[in-house]
């Protein structure tokens, strides 16, 4: 697998208890309880949540001889529900994908970019766009990227997809492109001023940003293959890898007054890991254990600490 930069969050992209012994402190930075494994091990994975459910999409299969041919690269779907602690599968991708991005908006799913096997190359990056509809389980292709490129982040504002960074196969990108569901058209935004891939990317607050970046206070650990989600205002950057190995570290950035605080780290150090956030918690699937190639099917779920 190529190497991967490390991720420093400078964007402001239009910017449980599980034991009755813990401490105050610990309490003060959250706590992490075990959810129900997903069906297959996998990683580089993307995830995103509508109505409860949160959707694990693409990425690598651990290999077997049944995968081989496609290299081991993952068109499956898998449903997680909150409620009810179970798994079900659904339509496939059309495609296979590794590292794509996707989002949630108005109850679809959309999933952008992302590497797919070209020859004998599982890196060949790709512009397409799908939409997925949960009440039919369909997915049907919209307007392509105008760039192609993986391990990219995907936001969402004002009922708009940013798609933004990513690798497109020979160098790290610094795109920002505009995605419009109800046109299906694109437009272009600011570059980042720091080409990266493996970033998350994050909208958190309410206030609007002009078309303009800044630098905000960095990540502490420097860590790419990370994920990310937004709870009460504070973003959490969670995982990751770097040539010193994966992290179980969990990292919470306020906007609002740029700062960061540690918090209670993941009980399974991961890289290539999708999340999404339901009902105040942070759900962290799948990913890989050691750097590179590795694969699990660990669902952990992280529940901040209460507003201070």
């Amino acid at each position: 697998m190529f190497i991967s930069r490390p991720f420093i969050i400078s964007s402001i992209l239009f910017l449980a208890l599980t034991h009755s012994n813990l401490t105050r402190a610990e309490v003060s930075k959250g706590t992490w309880t075990l959810a129900a494994p997903a069906p297959t091990q996998r990683t580089e994975v993307a995830a995103a949540a509508t109505e409860g459910k949160i959707y694990v999409v693409g990425g690598f299969n651990k290999p077997n001889l049944q995968n081989a041919l496609k290299f081991a690269i993952s068109n499956d779907v898998e449903v997680y529900d909150t409620a009810s602690d179970s798994w079900s599968a659904t339509t496939p991708l059309p495609e296979g994908r590794h590292h794509a991005g996707i989002a949630s908006l108005n109850g679809l799913l959309y999933v952008m970019g992302g590497f797919t096997q070209s020859f004998m190359s599982i890196w060949h990056a790709v512009s397409t766009v799908y939409q997925y509809n949960p009440a039919t389980k369909e997915w049907r292709e919209l307007a392509p990227m105008p760039t192609a490129r993986g391990a990219l982040g995907i936001a969402i504002y004002q009922n708009r997809l940013y798609a933004v960074g990513g690798y497109d196969g020979k160098h790290n990108s610094g795109a920002v492109e505009i995605f419009d569901p109800q046109t299906n058209t694109w437009s272009s935004g600011a570059s980042m001023p720091t080409p990266r891939d493996h970033l998350a990317v994050i909208t958190a607050g309410n206030r609007i940003h002009s078309n303009q970046w800044r630098p905000r206070a960095k990540l502490p650990t420097p860590r790419s293959g990370i994920t990310a989600g937004v709870i009460n205002d504070w973003i959490y950057i969670i995982g990751g890898e770097s040539g010193d190995g994966t992290f179980n570290t969990n990292e919470a950035y306020h906007p609002g007054t740029d700062q960061w605080r540690t918090m209670t780290p993941m009980p399974t150090a991961r890289h290539g890991l999708g999340s999404a956030v339901v009902n105040g918690r942070l759900y962290v699937i799948s990913g890989g254990p050691t750097p590179g190639g590795s694969f699990s099917q660990v669902n952990e779920v992280f529940t901040p600490p209460a507003v201070e």
